[in-house]
């Protein structure tokens, strides 16, 4: 199938700017530990519990799952009731999670940063493993993602990383660093487009300088944003949805890219994604579990269902986002040129994007700075 287009990733770190703040202000209780006070203890919940009583509420991005995902879950699960409700961007569903003490949601899909964030509020139920088994089909480099090592507060769902997509028919020679974007040759002048979403905006020129994607020092971010203010004269301009259209148009030769979203699948063959030699990101969509949830057990067995290889392996196929599942991916046909076949360590090989708290706001001013530069 054709992969669908997604809007979640846009807006995602616009709503890292001052999320802890936002969280607090919205009544949370501020926790550096997942075992918050009221979370359910391991003997509370059962793996064998009566679930006919217990209905599940979940919020999630449009398309993420299967359209036939709600009966084929009700009718495994024998659950009452499964209901989805669906946000734009992380920063709708932040906003969801954060309103009130109780949200009435039970599973929420956030990215990882966000996870960790609303963990640091004492929102999220711990994930009790004797309750998910299927937790086994993850790759071991699943657990060990620095926003939440050993996945104790959340579980992955999809994960990429970023990169250089381009024109193999139209480049005079191979990108391979970040400074190829940054400081385009005179062949690319004007034919290179760049993401504005706050911290990918940053990434390149932070890369590029040998800093962490996640710094927030600011002598660093200021030297990020010397590379990104005098890179801008020379861009076609600033995309986050349609560079793969510009790209096969041929409008734009090289742009920076989320693996998914660049159309290395054209039937054209002349579409590739580099991972600058520099280092890239490790972006993760995740699966939480609310606090306040009043059916923990239905919620783990609601991750248990999704992370059946049967299940799971929906979303490569249908998405074109890898999935942290090796029992799921065994079952995916990988198309020729696509990206589904970069390694689990390969992606590892990334800086997960982490949530910087108050920090962030420090990247909301870099992207107002330099795409306000005439």
């Amino acid at each position: 199938m054709s992969r669908i287009r997604f809007t979640r990733r846009l807006p995602a770190a616009v709503a890292v700017a001052g999320l802890a703040l936002a969280v607090a202000a919205c009544g949370g209780e501020s926790s550096t530990s997942p075992e918050g006070t009221n979370a359910a203890a391991a003997d509370d919940l059962k793996p064998n519990a009566d679930l006919t009583k217990q209905s599940i509420q979940v919020t999630v991005w449009d398309g993420y799952l299967p359209e036939e995902f709600t009966k084929g879950a009700k009718d495994k699960l024998k659950v009452k009731d499964i209901k989805i409700a669906l946000h734009a961007t992380n920063e709708d569903a932040m906003a969801k999670l954060t309103a009130s003490g109780d949200s009435g949601v039970d599973v929420a899909f956030v990215s990882g940063q966000y996870a960790q964030a609303l963990n640091e509020q004492g929102l999220l139920e711990p994930i009790h493993p004797e309750l998910i088994p299927n937790l086994a089909n993850l790759y071991p480099e699943a657990t060990q993602l620095s926003y939440d090592k050993g996945n104790k507060i959340s579980v992955p769902y999809t994960w990429g990383t970023t990169g250089i997509c381009y024109r193999t028919d139209l480049v005079k020679k191979k990108p391979t660093s970040w400074n190829d974007l940054l400081k385009p040759p005179a062949w690319a002048d004007k034919k290179v487009t760049m993401m504005t979403t706050e911290r990918w905006l940053a990434l390149p020129a932070l890369k590029a300088l040998g800093y962490s994607v996640n710094t927030d020092k600011d002598e660093e971010i200021a030297k990020a944003k010397e590379l990104l203010v005098a890179q801008k004269p020379h861009l076609l301009g600033y995309d986050d949805t349609t560079f793969g259209d510009k790209l096969k148009s041929g409008e734009a030769i090289m742009v920076e890219a989320w693996d998914g979203w660049c159309p290395t699948t054209d039937p054209k063959g002349n579409i590739a994604f580099e991972v600058p030699k520099e280092g890239s990101d490790l972006w993760v969509d995740t699966m939480v579990i609310m606090k306040s949830s009043k059916n923990k057990e239905a919620a783990h067995a609601l991750i248990n269902y999704i992370l059946a290889p049967e299940n799971h392996s929906w979303a490569a196929a249908n998405i074109n986002y890898k999935v942290p599942n090796k029992a799921a991916m065994e079952r995916v046909k990988v198309p020729k040129g696509s990206l589904l076949g970069i390694k689990p360590d390969e992606l590892l090989d990334g800086e997960a994007i982490v949530d910087l708290g108050q920090a962030s706001t420090k990247y909301t001013r870099l992207s107002t700075e330099v795409t306000a530069q005439s």
